[in-house]
């Protein structure tokens, strides 16, 4: 199969010209669209990209498909759905290979003559295959390839990344006065304090720092003489970094900005024109395909995503695309597995947790001062309804109209007038989900057991169980009485993850699914399976029932696995949070220092500490 696909990119490479485009990714951590003043009148002046705007296309709709970096970036490498290969989860504990029949795309590019250069962020969950990168470190550049080489060369900055919100309070103390202005466009969904207005002010400060370190690079190619040689693309790895965006699928954590150059000699790739803007949807899912069509290589038949730009793509076509995926799963040790479809201007959102809110803990991103300010607002009573949303239990599905409501924050999943769009979206999601399939369906510690040799092929030899735990996870979706007959069948199933499905469905319910308390008794202290236990006492947890903490405990001790030890872990910190606010006082001595050397291990011990702070 690897050999058809080189003999692919060598042949393709022969029919086109010997003279190809250089292509330069400009890639910026952690910032959403809005932040820009290309895309939102309030947003950071940046003369260098907007002056790349002006010689080039604007993307209106530009979307990564997961808020978080190796996630993302995993996506852009590959093309391909990372809840489909594996690479869904951030921090990976284990990675994964490609796809059978797939390499990272560079690898296409060297095989066609182009000299590929990442400086110098890769962060893939992914295990490299061989030659993706002729240089790949903070050395790496584009000058040391041969002369007349084409060249595709990514230039990462990081200026923008959250760490740069981890500033002390001494730092807002010292410059509150002229961070902190009248009038900053704070997000609804944040109190509008003194601490929100000077992070604003202080994140569209960093963009402008990354706009004059953009353009420095840019002056090394017009000093190479290369602009004209040369597509560049902008873009954001994901959004952020405020609260309620990195690791979150709402748009904040998803729309990106995005901009490609129109060279004059290669204007004939691109359908548009300089300075325009286009409306259709694209997603990172994309830009492998679109970089591999630039260079005239045929596009691998494992990749997902499709090219908006080249010689096959038309305006028409390109400006009716209208759909974008998004996925979150893991962040640290943070557990949350949501799903949204976007069309046109609404937005379906799938949380299978939903009775653990937005706010669950994760000690990194707690390291920002707003969010701890944030969270202390909350539970002094200080807050809007609006904007105490992300600490409360949230709906199994959400519709949003991003016309009115562009924070997402009316959420129309029970309004009839909505009803026929909803029941559409979720077809349409779940029609997604099952045909990838989502290998999340599956518990990670399950994975790495079984699956992560091979993810792909193990989740098309399990693509029908797939679709049978989706449909078990969505009963949550019917009105109680009617999936409760089926919720008593599952939870009977021999099939130990239909039977977890069964319970977080239960769990969606709370207490109106009580009639099931009992049996969760049971199950908690004799199922075979660990993490059935486990969902069958978050149940309880979360039904306000006193002896799940003690259950709870218990089968983390049984824990056999890091991972395994970190999801149990997960709903013990979500129920700690929750209004039962229940205690762990034993989680430590629980787990002991059976995992401190493995992968799991730091996650495993953020949440430790967590659950060993005072309440």
């Amino acid at each position: 199969m690897k050999f058809l696909l080189l003999l692919l990119v060598l042949t393709t490479a022969k029919i086109h010209s010997a003279e190809r485009p250089n292509i330069v990714w400009l890639v910026s951590e952690d910032n959403a669209a809005r932040f820009l003043r290309l895309y939102d009148p309030k947003g950071a002046e940046l003369p260098h990209i907007e002056s790349l705007a002006k010689r080039g296309l604007t993307f209106d709709h530009a979307f990564s498909n997961a808020p978080v970096c190796s996630v993302a970036r995993s996506t852009l490498i590959s093309g391909c759905y990372a809840p489909r290969t594996g690479t869904q989860f951030h921090r990976r504990l284990v990675k994964v290979p490609p796809p059978a029949g797939l390499d990272l795309f560079p690898t296409y590019l060297r095989g066609a003559g182009y000299y590929c250069t990442n400086h110098s962020k890769e962060d893939y969950n992914y295990t490299k295959n061989n030659g993706v990168w002729d240089e790949s470190s903070r050395r790496a550049s584009y000058r040391n390839r041969k002369a007349d080489q084409p060249f595709f060369h990514v230039e990462n900055f990081a200026v923008t990344h959250e760490g740069a919100l981890h500033f002390k309070a001494k730092t807002f103390q010292s410059q509150r006065e002229q961070l902190t202005k009248e009038g900053t466009d704070v997000a609804p969904y944040l109190p509008d304090s003194p601490l929100a207005r000077f992070t604003h002010e202080w994140y569209l400060g960093r963009h402008r720092e990354l706009d004059k370190q953009i353009g420095k690079f840019l002056a090394g190619l017009e000093e190479d003489q290369l602009l004209e040689d040369t597509i560049i693309f902008y873009y954001g790895d994901h959004g952020g970094v405020l609260p309620r965006s990195k690791g979150y699928i709402y748009e904040s954590g998803l729309h990106v900005p995005l901009v490609v150059t129109v060279p004059d000699k290669w204007k004939h790739l691109f359908p548009g024109k300089p300075g325009e803007r286009i409306e259709g949807f694209v997603s990172f899912v994309d830009f492998a395909p679109t970089v591999l069509s630039l260079a005239g290589i045929g596009i691998p038949e494992p990749m997902d995503g499709q090219p908006f730009l080249g010689t096959s793509v038309t305006r028409s076509e390109l400006d009716a695309r209208n759909v974008t995926y998004g996925y979150a799963d893991r962040f640290d040790e943070k557990y949350d597995p949501v799903r949204s479809i976007r069309r046109d201007n609404f937005k379906y959102i799938r949380s299978y947790q939903p009775f653990n809110p937005d706010l669950a803990f994760n000690a990194y991103r707690y390291r920002q001062m707003l969010y701890r300010e944030w969270k202390d607002q909350f539970h002094a009573g200080d807050l809007t309804a609006k904007q105490s949303q992300f600490f409360q239990p949230r709906a199994a599905e959400a519709l949003y109209d991003l016309d009115s409501d562009p924070h997402e924050l009316v959420n129309l999943a029970a309004d009839p007038s909505f009803r026929s769009t909803l029941l559409t979206m979720r077809a349409d999601l779940q029609k997604w989900v099952k045909g990838l399939p989502d290998l999340s369906f599956y518990p990670e510690s399950a994975l790495i057991e079984s699956a992560w040799k091979n993810p792909v092929s193990y989740g098309r030899e399990h693509q029908n169980d797939i679709a049978e735990l989706v449909d078990t996870a969505d009963l949550a979706l019917l009105p109680y009485k009617e999936a409760a007959p089926m919720l008593r069948i599952a939870l009977q199933s021999e099939n130990p993850w239909k039977r977890y499905w069964a319970w977080i469905a239960c769990s969606s319910f709370g207490k109106q699914a009580a009639e099931f308390t009992d049996t969760a008794r049971t199950t908690a202290a004799s199922d075979g399976n660990n993490l059935v236990r486990m969902r069958a006492a978050e149940f309880l947890g979360v039904c306000g029932e006193e002896q799940a903490a003690l259950l709870l405990t218990g089968i983390l001790k049984d824990s056999s696995t890091g991972p395994e030890a970190l999801l149990i872990l997960n709903t013990m910190s979500a129920l700690h949070d929750g209004p039962h606010a229940c205690q762990f006082p034993k989680a430590k001595a629980a787990v002991g220092q059976r995992f401190k050397n493995q992968p799991a291990g730091s996650l495993i011990a953020d949440r430790l500490t967590y659950l060993a702070a005072k309440p």
